[in-house]
């Protein structure tokens, strides 16, 4: 299994999504691939922000290895599933898949917890150290209901 988390600059919530799901898939004994991506260019090669980093490792989870990149059209065929933390990143990957797109890959994250309602992960970039504790639990609740939805199919494998 291969999996892109995507948000905006690949800075706060795609890479703790990243880090919590890497986490929760080792701890199950799954071997998937999984990554992050930014709709946008602004952090290409930069760390996590600083309570993004902060916030999974009073978590448990270390995220600071990894480096932001931007989402290319190429991840669509990557991929098995990709999903976005909002409806702006949904049609930025969208516009950026061009030819490649495949909407039965994409989906917005939190429809993992509540179907079909398109509920958004809110964006803490402008917010407090506690919004970024708000933004983990609800990935952390949506990173356990992927392993629990996916760990099935691998299985089976």
């Amino acid at each position: 299994m291969k999996i892109l988390m995507v948000c905006l600059g690949n800075i706060c919530r795609s890479p703790l999504a990243e880090g919590i799901l890497r986490n929760k898939a080792k701890k199950a004994g799954l071997h998937w691939t999984i990554d992050s991506a930014g709709t946008g260019n602004y952090h290409i090669g930069e760390a996590p922000h600083r309570l993004s980093q902060k916030v999974s490792k009073l978590n448990g989870v270390d995220i600071s290895f990894q480096q932001a990149r931007q989402f290319h059209k190429n991840d669509m065929k990557h991929f098995d599933k990709i999903y976005v933390m909002d409806s702006d990143n949904y049609e930025e990957v969208k516009t950026i898949s061009q030819d490649q797109w495949n909407q039965d890959k994409v989906d917005l994250l939190l429809n993992e917890l509540h179907p079909f309602e398109n509920r958004e992960v809110p964006d803490p970039w402008y917010g407090t150290e506690e919004a970024y504790h708000r933004v983990y639990k609800l990935l952390d609740l949506a990173c356990t209901a992927v392993i629990k939805k996916y760990e099935v199919v691998e299985i089976k494998k």
